[in-house]
Order: C-alpha cells, then structure tokens, then sequence
C-alpha cells in the first residue's frame, strides 16, 4: 500500500467511529468548550504513554482505540473552533458529518504535503516518539488557550489539532506494520 491509501483506510475507520457514535449520542459533544476536548485529548495520548512506559494494559481496551478517540476528539474541537459562535448543540447527522469530512480532509491534505517534504519520515520513528509529540502538541495547545488564544510567534491552535490528527493516524499505520 502507499501511504495515501494507508492513511485513507485509517481516517475512514475513525470516520465510520464518529458517524456510529453520532447515532447514538448525537452532537452531545458539542456542549464541550476547546479546552474540555484538549483535556479529552491529553487523557488518550497520557494512557498511551502509561502503557508504554509500564508495559502493563489493566483496563484490557486496546490503545488503537485511543488514537481513534484522538483523531476524532481533535477534528470535534477544529468543528467546535469554526462554530465558536453557533449555539446550535445538536446539528443534523448530514451536517456533523460533512464538517468532519471538510476538517478530516484538510488536514490530509496538509499532511500528504508535509509528508511529501519530510521523505516519509514517520515511518522511521517510534510510536513511542510519536506520542511524545502528541503530549508536546497538547501542552502547547493548552498554553495557547491559557493564553486566550494569542500568540506571538505561533501557529494558533487548528495547527496543533491537525499534527495531533495526523500522529495518531501515523500511529495507526505504525501499529498495522507490527
């Protein structure tokens, strides 16, 4: 497979994860502020590395499932960023999903040029590596929202959510090769 094809498969499970949990649950986490999913977001990737650095998995779920949960926290709070000032809590199922796909899809696209530039890097690196840049990314977010949103120098934090998107989704390619 080639990295495209490989990284499609993956959004599109993380995809389908959504749509099955927006049935059930609707929009409901749209009552969640950025923070809120920032913190949803540092809980995945703190587990990750908890079980890496114990070699011991107690609640048994697999961490695949955690970096699903991540991509898909991440795209909620880039929606939650755009609708900042939409107090609509539940949208449509067709809305919810064609604001996933808009977010999902720039940030591949974003990735598939930073991949192009970097020579495929990831996927000489260690997961492990990997989540240590997921946990940088948030401790950055969080400055930013400590932070009221400015920056000086920065990208803000859409920038953050989308890196956070595509190390899990590395991940989870990683995770299939072993």
């Amino acid at each position: 497979m080639n990295t495209r094809e490989e990284i499609e498969r993956e959004a599109a499970a993380c995809r389908t994860l959504f749509e099955k949990k927006t049935r059930d649950y609707g929009t409901s986490w749209r009552i969640m502020r950025l923070p809120s999913l920032t913190d949803q977001i540092f809980i995945k990737a703190n587990r990750i590395r908890s079980i890496q650095e114990s070699g011991e998995n107690r609640v048994g779920d697999d961490v695949r499932g955690e970096f699903v949960a991540m991509v898909n926290y991440a795209i909620m709070a880039l929606i939650q960023q755009e609708m900042t000032n939409d107090n609509e809590l539940e949208l449509p199922l067709k809305k919810a999903l064609e604001l996933y796909d808009k977010h999902l899809n720039s940030t591949l696209e974003l990735m598939l040029d930073k991949n192009h530039d970097y020579g495929e890097a990831w996927r000489q690196m260690r997961v492990s590596s990997m989540v240590d840049l997921i946990l940088m990314k948030i401790r950055r977010i969080k400055q930013i929202e400590d932070n009221d949103g400015k920056t000086i120098a920065s990208e803000g934090v859409e920038g953050g959510y989308m890196d956070i998107i595509n190390y899990s989704l590395f991940c989870l390619v990683r995770l299939n090769e072993n």
